[in-house]
């Protein structure tokens, strides 16, 4: 059997969106408990993949290079928790256009291409907690992301927890005026 990689599209935050996102869910785990996330694991998801034959990385740089996506910038304003999974996580309140336009253009790329990837509805978060439980709202000073770039990352799990090895980076252009 060939060998598969448990892939998936994400973007990856800078250092200082990472640390800050990092206080963010130690504010939360004070509060909520659960299990925080490593910071060297924070992403936001852009397209699930799953377990995909290793011989196709190279198609998917490939599909990658071709989906058009402009610079932009959100905060993540919003910290809640999805009670049926207890996953504590940052998102925007208000979803930015061009973050809808970049996941649905690589779904659809991916689509195109043949490529079987995750279809629930997309929802845009920064997972903190495992785990968890919101018990109260938490005010947290918002984290604004500027993001340039999006990634392919492989992921694998040990008894550590996930860890994640960046296979691509496909940098933005500039928002047009």
């Amino acid at each position: 059997m060939a060998p598969h990689l448990r892939l998936f599209f994400a973007l990856w935050p800078s250092d200082t969106v990472r640390l800050a996102l990092w206080d963010l869910g130690g504010r939360l785990h004070k509060t909520w408990n659960g299990r925080r996330m490593k910071p060297d694991t924070l992403h936001m998801t852009l397209a699930f993949l799953g377990d995909t034959p290793a011989d196709r990385l190279d198609e998917l740089r490939v599909l990658a290079a071709g989906v058009q996506t402009s610079k932009f910038s959100m905060e993540l304003d919003r910290a809640s928790c999805w009670r049926h999974n207890k996953v504590g996580f940052a998102s925007p309140e208000e979803v930015p256009q061009e973050l809808t336009l970049l996941a649905h253009g690589l779904e659809d790329a991916l689509e195109t291409h043949g490529f079987a990837f995750d279809e629930r509805p997309y929802k845009p978060h920064v997972t903190l907690l495992r785990n968890t439980r919101c018990t109260t709202q938490v005010p947290f000073v918002p984290v604004t992301w500027a993001v340039d770039e999006f990634v392919l990352v492989s992921s694998s799990t040990a008894e550590q927890g996930a860890s994640y090895k960046l296979l691509g980076r496909w940098p933005m252009k500039p928002a047009s005026s």
